[in-house]
Parts: structure tokens; sequence; C-alpha cells
């Protein structure tokens, strides 16, 4: 529900398909906008000296932003226990509509943020899908797009029970929570300092570089997602010391571009921890255990790269060659226009075609994120996204009514994007030949 914790679940209070065409609606100005802050910061700290987002690894931030967009505005997952049943079924007391209502739903809806959050961070299954967004070595506007794709059951709905024991209707909540996932987006920065007495009361810049940290001083610290004090009321508060500066990323470290790589991760640590464990508890209690937990033993036997010592952190990179460095820029372009088709016109393609469209759009991200990674399989993924989209145009009859010259421009685009997978994944290149663009 947040920039912090999981995705947007309005599906629990509207009907798919007006959630769908409503939400798609939203974020044809949302990814426009947020693409533009993220521009300006790079370009504010370029200026400044202080530049604080290399693009490779924004590039590899938006693809995970908008895969995530894909899953939410095509209702993607499932919720256990939705508010409208919730509402329904426990409500002693319906308050009326007004400002004041909007007031109350903000508060729980932060409340609801805050734990969910929190046992994001402290449950080793919840984790894994959160992990991509602290997934970023570094810490900027662009991470704050680092979403899942992993969120598919949802099961934290009944935090919102004190909003729905007071009667707050759905819609209410509906419109609400969008205006609290997207409040979260601006303090993922390193160019605000300290805020004066709004330390006491919002989450700032400097409370959110604490809780990406992972220096063991910051660590699992400032869960809050708008409002500070209830870390302040729960134990969690960690203020940001001038002594010890954050170092981002995850301990296990990501190394890769890829966001569906990354969103898996950590599930397939601990599907291959559960199949190995010799003990039935330990293949029970490894997903509800502290984040990170594994049996007995399996650190040393089965070992993980870990890091040990924060402060001599190795970051992640490709050395890309700037023609290919490029390109992947073109392809993220290229995706936000092929989501922004499906978003503006979801009523009209219609099932099961915006599934499809969704679908492709995924394997576009994931084709382009892992050249980036320099995968020598690369091409292989390319040729399944060729023939993948030559099925579409022969089922369909068009690029889900886009005909004649849009289809000829696709193709292009595909054989394209084939052949540079082709060459770019055959030839071994060492960082002497190649550039690491910032």
């Amino acid at each position: 529900m947040s920039f912090c914790d999981c995705s947007l679940e309005i599906c629990t209070f509207k009907s798919q398909k007006n959630l769908m065409e409503e939400y798609g609606k939203i974020l044809l100005i949302a990814m426009p906008a947020f693409l533009f802050l993220v521009a300006f910061e790079k370009l504010y700290g370029y200026f400044r000296n202080n530049d604080t987002m290399p693009l490779v690894d924004a590039v590899s931030s938006l693809s995970s932003g908008l895969s995530n967009v894909v899953k939410d505005v095509l209702g993607l997952s499932i919720n256990i226990i939705t508010y409208q049943w919730l509402v329904v079924h426990i409500a002693i007391y319906h308050i009326e509509e007004t400002w004041l209502m909007y007031v109350i739903a903000f508060i729980v809806i932060d409340f609801y943020g805050y734990w969910s959050h929190r046992f994001d961070h402290e449950i080793n299954f919840f984790w894994n899908e959160h992990i991509i967004h602290h997934s970023s070595e570094e810490f900027n506007l662009a991470c704050a797009l680092r979403q899942p794709v992993s969120g598919i059951v949802r099961v934290f709905n009944f935090l919102l029970i004190p909003a729905a024991l007071v009667g707050i209707p759905e819609n209410v909540i509906a419109v609400v929570l969008p205006l609290h996932l997207f409040a979260q987006f601006w303090y993922h920065t390193r160019h605000i300092g300290r805020m004066g007495f709004m330390e006491y009361i919002i989450v700032t810049p400097s409370h959110h570089r604490v809780h990406h940290a992972m220096n063991p001083e910051y660590l699992d610290k400032n869960y809050g997602q708008i409002f500070i004090f209830w870390d302040r009321l729960f134990g969690t508060y960690q203020e940001e010391k001038a002594e010890i500066t954050p170092v981002y990323g995850i301990t296990r470290p990501a190394n890769t571009w890829n966001p569906f790589i990354i969103n898996y991760k950590h599930l397939a640590l601990m599907l291959s921890d559960a199949w190995r464990a010799p003990k039935l508890i330990d293949k029970l209690r490894i997903w509800f255990m502290p984040t990170g937990w594994r049996p007995a033993g399996f650190e040393d036997k089965y070992p993980v790269k870990k890091v040990t010592d924060v402060y001599r952190l190795h970051k992640y990179q490709s050395y890309l060659p700037k023609p290919l460095f490029y390109w992947s820029i073109a392809q993220l372009f290229g995706t936000l226009i092929l989501n922004s088709h499906l978003f503006g016109n979801i009523a009209s393609i219609g099932t099961p075609g915006i599934f499809v469209y969704g679908f492709f759009n995924m394997l576009t991200i994931y084709c382009f994120t892992d050249l980036m990674d320099r995968n020598r399989f690369n091409w292989i993924f390319e040729l399944v996204r060729i023939v993948f989209a030559i099925v579409i145009l022969i089922y369909f009859n068009s690029w889900f009514g886009l005909i004649g010259i849009y289809v000829y421009l696709l193709l292009g685009y595909l054989g394209t994007s084939f052949l540079i997978s082709l060459y770019y994944s055959q030839n071994e290149l060492t960082p002497q030949n190649t550039v690491y663009a910032t």
C-alpha cells in the first residue's frame, strides 16, 4: 500500500473493472510526474556536484516501478480479508462523511501502514515482497519506485479494523489510499537535511535514510510512512547521526539489475532451505521466524554471500558499453509507452487482452534488465518475446487495437532488440573496454 511496503489495495473497495480503469487513468498522470521529479533530482545533483543517482541503478529502479504498476492496475493480488467485508460485518457505528472522516481514515491507514511495514521487515516470509524496495545500494527518488511484483497475497487488511468499527465507508478509504501512497515519494532523497520541529511529527528524508541503511545502528528502524510518532510510540525510532553515514542496500546483496530476480531471490532461498532442512519443524517455522533466519548450521553448510562490514561494501556494477546503456534507457521509455497504451485503453482492450498485454510488458522489462546484467542467454528471452508478440498479432489481428504502421514499428523494434541482445550477450567485454555509465 505504500512506497515502503506493499502495493495499492484499492481493489478491495471497488469493482475490479472500475479499479483498473480509474487507477490506470491516475497512473497516466502519475508516471510522467514521477519521472520528471526523478530527472530533476538527477540534474540538481549533477549541477551541485553531488549526484546521488547513478543512471544504471535508476533504470533498474524505474523498471521495477513499471512492473509493479502493471501488477497493481490488473489487480493481480488476492486479499484474504477485504475492507468491504470488515465494514459490513463488524461496524458498530457509521460516522457522517465529513472532512474529519478523511482525516481519521488517513491516520488509521498510516497506523495500518506502520504495522504492515514492520511485519514485512521482521517476518521471514513477508520480507520477500519488500526486499525489492531496499535492494538499491543508492538512496534517491528513483529507488522509491522499487516496488514488488511478488506481493500477490495480502493478509494485513485486519489492521484496518479500527476504521471498519466506526463505519468509515470503503469509498473514503479508496480515495485516501492513493493520497497516502503518493505522499511517501518525496522523502527518498539525500538532498534534504534535517527539518527542525517537523522531525517530531512526520517522516522526513533524515528518518527514511536511517530506515534504508543497513548499518547495525540503523537496521530495522523508522517504519513510519507519514507520521514518525508511531516509531517513537512503539520503540522503533532511530535518529540519523552525523558520525554514522548511512550505507544503503540489503545485507544479502541482490547483485542484479533485474527486478524479477530481486523480487523472488529471498523466496528462492527459503524454499531451498525448507527443502534441505532435515527437521520437519524447521521446514515449517522458517516462514515465520525473524527475517534472515536459517536452520542451524546452514550458514556454513550452504553459505550465502552476505555483507559483514557495511563500510567496505563494494557496490554492484555491470560494465556496459555506452550504446547498450543508451539502449536500456530507450527500452525503459518504450515500456513506459506500452504501459501508457495499456492503461489508457483498458476498457476497449478488455479481457483476456489486458492480461496478455501486461505479461508482454513484464517480459519486456525482464529482457532488457537481464541484458544489463550481461546474461549470455539473454537472446533466448528476446526470441521468446518476438514469438509471443507474433502470436498476439495473429490472435488479436492487431496490436490491441493498433494496426498499420504501429505494427511495423513494433516488429522493427523487436527485431532490433533481438539483434542487440544477440551481439552484446555473446561478446565478452571487460572493464577495460567498456564504460560504466553513471
